[in-house]
């Protein structure tokens, strides 16, 4: 059975470009805000019937074509064995690792501390139709080690963390090596249990200067990449904010490189090597808005929709929570009906 994601990831000639939202399972699902009231955040990603309860919802509720586990990306801090607990202003560590004399210390990686991703993925598939995809995800190294040692998601300077980066270079590295061990690790776990696509995400990318990430992240996030696709499974890289750094990334870096909205698809177009294609890039925000501001702005990506093929269609970052599922929905089913002329 044709599956729409999958085929444009591989090259194939499609009608139309896909269409999934990142965040998308949760935040604007009704079905999802009634399970927040019975069960926490925690209790819903550990659950994995919960968990494939909430990675299907979109399936019916917007229309989308795939479905994305519903995780977070400090399942990886966690499994190294640190503490995170999940609050109403977002995730805090109660011991972050620049409060720590020796952090390497207490650092344990364990692959069987993520075991009920792995669960949630298979429960998942069993709830799948075979037409839609499964995607699987984990944070890049850089914003994985963000939290890590700033320890609150509030601060998004990460003053500390960004101290810790520049001033510790050899235990920066060591974290990162550990990091990048342990997701491919993950990521390989994730595609046993039924994962087809991956993305990863550098939901932090512009914090740091753009030659500064290019030496110092970019190896460890390409040997995360190369690990998946030697799988021969597609991957998606979302380097949110490395503007014009799009053009030093490595022609093999993934299939489909992810962009934000700060930067036009056709600027970006111009950066990204050709052999990779390209997924994104309405700004969320526009959902706050009503439909025909929606209708208006999506109208101009069908020159870019029609000339290019090798494009998804996707937020520049996730979902804003207090969307509307209704303009969400909305989205979904004019990119379906649109006249993409191909």
């Amino acid at each position: 059975m044709s599956n729409l994601l999958l085929d444009t990831l591989q090259g194939e000639p499609t009608s139309r470009p896909p269409v999934w939202f990142m965040r998308q399972a949760g935040r604007v699902i009704p079905e999802y805000l009634a399970l927040r009231e019975k069960y926490s955040f925690r209790e819903l990603m550990t659950t994995p019937d919960l968990a494939a309860e909430v990675t299907t919802q979109p399936i019916d509720r917007l229309g989308v074509d795939a479905a994305i586990i519903f995780a977070d990306i400090l399942v990886i801090p966690e499994a190294m064995g640190m503490e995170v607990n999940y609050t109403d202003k977002g995730p805090k560590f109660p011991n972050p690792l620049s409060e720590i004399q020796d952090p390497l210390r207490l650092l344990n990686p364990d692959p069987n501390r993520y075991e009920y991703v792995l669960k949630a993925l298979e429960a998942t598939r069993t709830r799948l139709p075979e037409e839609i995809p499964l995607i699987g995800f984990a944070g890049a190294p850089l914003s994985v080690f963000l939290y890590m040692v700033q320890g609150l998601s509030g601060k998004h300077t990460f003053p500390d963390a960004m101290a810790f980066f520049f001033n510790r270079p050899k235990e920066t590295e060591a974290i990162f090596e550990q990091i990048t061990e342990l997701t491919i690790q993950y990521a390989k776990d994730q595609v046993s249990h039924g994962a087809q696509v991956f993305q990863l995400f550098e939901t932090h990318c512009g914090i740091l200067p753009e030659k500064v990430y290019l030496q110092r992240v970019l190896p460890y996030v390409s040997r995360i990449t190369q690990a998946v696709r030697a799988l021969d499974i597609p991957v998606i890289y979302f380097p949110k904010d490395l503007h014009t750094g799009l053009a030093e990334l490595p022609k093999d870096m993934a299939d489909y490189i992810s962009i934000d909205w700060h930067i036009p698809l056709a600027k970006a177009r111009q950066l990204v090597p050709a052999s990779m294609g390209l997924q994104g890039n309405l700004d969320p925000r526009i959902l706050l808005t009503d439909p025909d501001t929606i209708q208006t702005i999506l109208e101009d990506y069908l020159a870019f929709g029609r000339e290019h093929s090798d494009w998804i269609f996707n937020l520049g970052h996730g979902v804003i929570p207090g969307t509307s599922v209704e303009n969400a929905r909305f989205v979904v089913d004019w990119i379906k009906q649109a006249d993409w002329q191909r």
